[in-house]
């Protein structure tokens, strides 16, 4: 009995084999961090991290881009996962939460602090899903709906850390 992996996937029941072998579920599970048998999300989120940290050592301009095709592609991605598993929005499909952690990520610069704070926001923004969040993941179907609320998840959790480091609370 394997505690930190599921036997089995979604409802086309697909094996842990079976998903780190396909390059399109392999990302879609975060590089598998999405087949956490605990809290998939959080580590999809801590996947996010070199992910970020490799992309906060270009410049800003390089940074928006690779975020925009992270989040672009991630609609394609998630969509194609979800129809593999045979289930809307899956909770290891990661994508979503490797595109909002680097949207959260990309006005303040690196550090620690900003790291920490910005994965703890993020994760509030993500699991309490405030309106307009809830809305969208509730009525928004496909691969853009999986997408969209972590997105505005990393909008908001992004709006509090630039406060936060503006303001001096973090460096």
């Amino acid at each position: 009995m394997n505690i930190f992996l599921n036997s089995e996937y979604g409802r086309n029941k697909l094996t842990p084999k079976q998903i780190l072998s396909d390059p399109v579920l392999f990302l879609a599970f975060g590089f598998g961090s999405g087949m956490s048998k605990k809290a998939p999300g959080t580590m999809g989120t801590l996947a996010a991290i070199p992910v970020y940290w490799l992309f906060a050592q270009t410049n800003s301009v390089v940074y928006g881009l690779l975020m925009l095709v992270v989040s672009v592609i991630g609609i394609w991605i998630c969509g194609i996962a979800a129809d593999k598993l045979g289930e809307h929005d899956f909770g290891g499909i990661v994508w979503d939460e490797i595109a909002g952690y680097l949207i959260t990520m990309c006005l303040v610069p690196l550090t620690w602090q900003t790291i920490i704070v910005g994965f703890i926001l993020f994760r509030i923004f993500d699991i309490l899903k405030p309106w307009p969040i809830s809305w969208l993941d509730r009525y928004v179907q496909g691969g853009f709906g999986i997408m969209i609320d972590d997105v505005l998840a990393g909008i908001f959790a992004g709006a509090l850390l630039l406060l936060a480091f503006n303001w001096g609370w973090i460096s």
